[in-house]
């Protein structure tokens, strides 16, 4: 379990990005399996991490491109529900921040213990009877999760969640688009908290050679909100991350180069251990861009 690492009324989410541009990884959890999985979690803390998202798999990630969507199969083929994340949360070694990710139908239909597979089709009705998001975020907030990223709830709709997140202490995350204007935009700015995820380009998420030239455009649209501003969709190197943090970003967002490792590791058939370095090192690489990326540029020229 994660120490919260609240002083007072502060978010932990927000005073992750206090000090130092903040790296935030995101992993599945449970891929490609339980302890395997604890294992690389903890070792991106271990490699700079300042927050974490985990994935709670379903069975249509539709803002996922193909590395994390893999990712998705081999968690929940592995035995992935609501109830086992959450005890994941509760085992997992870590002392920073931890970030649910994942989608509304879970979120809405869950109510009491083992409410059922994360593949499960949206039926309406959970164990207890209870519908709406309060039971999902009490049981998030039990074992110490810090905040949600819903990828497919319109802010629009978010009232309730929002809602049960006051009630218990938690941040709601949203992710800001590119083509994000308008009426929608200013009504996630009055709902966000803990950080805002701007997205760095068009498309579902996955590792690039190169960031996006909208990134500049993306985060000028956010530049006036009150929380940090995190950027995410395509990074993949730590020259990646000092450029998103030179641009203006409070931290850049990883997953599907760090999924990518995962994998690869699958494929390959290595030891726990050695896809755990391996994700240690690039957590220190991508941390260290992004550390980087905050100072004066006559200070680069010097060292």
């Amino acid at each position: 379990m994660a120490d919260d690492g609240r002083t007072g009324d502060e978010s932990a989410l927000a005073a992750a990005f206090a000090d130092e541009p903040a790296f935030v990884p995101y992993l599945a959890a449970g891929d490609p399996d339980y302890e395997s999985s604890l294992a690389y979690v903890e070792a991106l803390a271990r490699g700079g991490a300042d927050v974490i998202e985990l994935g709670l798999p379903f069975s249509e990630p539709i803002a996922e491109g193909p590395t994390i969507q893999h990712a998705v199969v081999r968690s929940l083929e592995a035995g992935m529900t609501p109830e086992r994340f959450f005890e994941f949360v509760a085992d997992v070694d870590v002392d920073v921040p931890l970030v649910c990710m994942t989608y509304y139908n879970l979120v809405y239909q869950f109510g009491g213990s083992e409410a059922g597979s994360a593949s499960d089709s949206a039926s309406g009705e959970t164990a207890s009877g209870e519908q709406g998001p309060r039971a999902f975020v009490e049981r998030a907030a039990e074992v110490g999760i810090e905040g949600f990223v819903i990828p497919d709830l319109p802010a629009e709709e978010s009232g309730p969640l929002r809602e049960a997140c006051d009630e218990f202490g938690l941040d709601l995350v949203f992710i800001v688009a590119p083509t994000t204007e308008g009426e929608r935009l200013e009504r996630m700015r009055e709902q966000v908290s803990g950080y805002v995820y701007v997205q760095a380009r068009l498309g579902t998420t996955g590792a690039r050679e190169d960031v996006s030239d909208q990134t500049d455009a993306s985060l000028a649209r956010v530049a006036d909100w009150e929380v940090p501003k995190a950027v995410g969709f395509g990074i993949k190197t730590g020259e990646h991350a000092e450029r998103i943090v030179r641009a203006g970003a409070d931290g850049v967002i990883v997953g599907s180069a760090l999924v990518d490792i995962v994998a690869e590791g699958v494929e390959d058939g290595d030891a726990t251990d050695a896809v755990a370095e391996r994700l240690e090192a690039k957590a220190r690489e991508l941390k260290a861009g992004a550390v980087r990326g905050a100072r004066p540029q006559a200070e680069q020229g010097e060292r």
